[in-house]
């Protein structure tokens, strides 16, 4: 008798026996609704990606996509939900270089760490910021917006969406390269602070151009510059910062979805290959690009690249600029 097949035999068996949870976890799945968490309120760049995309992709599951709006402590609390979930693949985030790369700077004891608590599913659009002013401010260029600092410190001031938050960060680095200071006036989210900068109470506010747009051709408020490296085809007149000859300042934030880091790699290739073809589909990319943004298209390798590269950029920094949260 053969023993060594015996116990290849039993080795095999065993393996398979193993498996069989995995395969019916990939076949039942999903067989409840999902939970995407936006960390932030209604109304902001994170909200409109997270409904975008959370409404096909529950046509796609044939289960609802949950948009759960998580705030609080800037973008932490939504983050940190979804990074201590269950790993089920039913509860996903929303995760931007806002709360993925600038949080890891922002905070010391930061509840959760954007590189082993998280794993990408796929990044879906970038946007730059446009820096708006209100629709009064005597100012009507950022050269303008400068000189005018430059002679009255900290008379002016900026909203932005909370300590660390991208608004504040891209805003921030703006001061400091053209050595002028302003000042901050942070809010609990970006539809706080329209409220103000729509109401004449603020002077300045850099948000992303898909929620700041609506408000500029409204005449609501003023677009003084967009921060990305090149001019917007639906802002052709808004100058980039770097146009301006003001500083040299680049920063486009992408979004996307992520889930709790140890999910099921069976269910983690089902939630990606059925946000790619959300992602790719023509009024998904027409709503982005109508809104100001750049779809992204990348292979799983370079969305992993992208994250780590920005992850450790951008919370770098934060720490220079010496921000620290409320």
């Amino acid at each position: 008798m053969d023993t060594t097949l015996d116990r290849r035999s039993v080795m095999a068996a065993a393996l398979a026996m193993l498996a069989m949870p995995k395969l019916a976890l990939a076949q039942d799945w999903p067989a409840k609704p999902l939970k995407l968490v936006v960390p932030q309120p209604p109304g902001g760049g994170f909200d409109f990606v997270g409904r975008l995309l959370g409404e096909r992709l529950s046509r796609a599951l044939g289960q609802p996509v949950i948009v759960d709006n998580r705030s609080g402590s800037g973008t932490v609390v939504g983050t940190d939900f979804v990074a201590k979930a269950p790993a089920d693949g039913y509860t996903l985030l929303v995760g931007s270089v806002s709360n993925l790369a600038l949080n890891m700077g922002l905070y010391k004891n930061l509840p959760y760490d954007s590189l082993r608590d998280f794993e990408p599913l796929g990044l879906a659009v970038a946007y730059s910021y446009t820096l708006m002013a209100r629709k009064d401010l005597p100012q009507g260029t950022l050269k303008d917006v400068v000189a005018f600092a430059k002679a009255n410190p900290k008379k002016l001031n900026y909203a932005s969406a909370g300590n660390g938050s991208g608004q504040h960060v891209i805003a921030a680095a703006l001061w400091q390269q053209a050595g002028v200071e302003l000042t901050h006036v942070p809010y609990r989210g970006a539809q706080a602070a329209y409220q103000d900068l729509l109401g004449g109470r603020v002077d300045l506010f850099f948000d992303l151009s898909p929620t700041a747009r609506p408000q500029v051709v409204a005449g609501n408020a003023k677009a003084l510059a967009v921060s990305g490296a090149s001019r917007l085809p639906t802002q052709p007149d808004v100058p980039t910062i770097g146009e301006t000859g003001v500083a040299k300042l680049e920063l486009e934030s992408w979004f996307g979805l992520f889930a709790p880091a140890k999910t099921p790699p069976a269910v983690l290739e089902r939630l990606r290959a059925e946000l790619a073809k959300v992602i790719a589909m023509p009024e998904v990319m027409d709503s982005f690009v109508k809104a100001g943004g750049k779809p992204l298209a990348l292979s799983q390798s370079d969305t992993h690249a992208l994250v780590r590269k920005d992850v450790e950029r951008w919370s770098r920094t934060v720490r220079e600029l010496g921000i620290q949260p409320e």
